[in-house]
């Protein structure tokens, strides 16, 4: 079987060995095969590492996200300067899923934090809930809150209460799983009130299972629409899995160590050996 995309024109005439082959891309702003990757969390990261990584990737590089309330740390010219990095790359900044935190421990200022993610520069806030029990109406609301601060909305559904935290799997069986027609009918509306993308957490899918759910992602895939999500892939046989069944333009959020081997598999320059010679990608308007 060979994985096809349809339709993508990236020109690249600057890269080195140009007269190899690799899968065109799209340009960026794209629709569809969009790299989120991780900033500070694992690794702090200042400006000068960030901009070694866009400088040599930049241009497969679609978000930059800090994760866990990172930002809250540094100094503010230091995520200024973060954030303009990004933005010479043409690179969107999203704040991570750090407002359930904010709406745990600091419930009168969400706006506030809103408001400040719109001062520093950020593009995106994500909208996370995978250890809150909190309405559906209540996170919708957040969404269009968000819009109305002129930031793109990117809530995150969950099929397992207290993801996004790197508990063990023992500590997740702890915890009720949650049905993935609920999740889903939460996406849906998430994107009809205009949400950008929709970010599906890993944890109960791919991390932190004893076995992997797939059927989940493909229901999720399905009922959602594939361009609408960006799928956590926590480790290279997870994206791996992801471009095998749904092709190199699946929307997908890895770690910043991870850009690389993951651009190589899209670009079908590399690859393991289920996917080595697989991955293809053709544009119909060549002829």
């Amino acid at each position: 079987m060979v994985l096809l995309v349809v339709g993508l024109s990236m020109a690249d005439t600057d890269r080195a060995f140009d007269f190899l082959h690799v899968n065109e891309r799209e340009d960026k702003p794209r629709e569809t095969g969009i790299t989120e990757i991780r900033g500070p969390y694992y690794d702090p990261m200042g400006p000068r590492e960030l901009r070694d990584i866009l400088e040599t990737m930049g241009a497969y590089v679609d978000i930059y996200k800090f994760s866990g309330g990172s930002f809250a740390l540094m100094p503010e010219d230091a995520v200024r300067e973060l954030i303009e990095v990004c933005h010479d790359h043409d690179v969107l900044v999203s704040t991570g899923g750090f407002i359930e935190n904010v709406l745990i421990r600091d419930h009168d200022r969400v706006e506030r934090y809103i408001e400040e993610a719109a001062d520093l520069g950020f593009d995106i806030v994500e909208i996370s809930s995978g250890f809150l029990a909190i309405d559906v109406d209540d996170t919708v609301a957040l969404t269009e809150l968000v819009q109305d601060h002129g930031l793109q909305a990117k809530p995150e559904i969950n099929v397992q209460f207290g993801a996004g935290g790197a508990s063990s799997v023992e500590e997740l069986e702890s915890e009720s799983a949650i049905d993935p027609t609920s999740a889903i009918e939460e996406g849906k509306r998430h994107l009809e009130a205009g949400a950008y993308k929709v970010m599906v957490e890993s944890e109960g899918i791919t991390e932190r299972v004893r076995d992997w759910r797939t059927d989940v992602a493909f229901e999720i895939a399905t009922e959602l629409g594939i361009e609408h999500c960006v799928f956590e892939a926590a480790d290279p046989a997870v994206f791996e899995w992801y471009i095998k069944q749904f092709g190199p333009r699946v929307n997908l959020f890895v770690d910043n160590s991870q850009i690389v081997e993951l651009e190589c598999m899209r670009s079908g320059l590399w690859g393991k050996k289920s996917t080595w010679g697989r991955i293809a990608s053709y544009d119909g308007d060549d002829g």
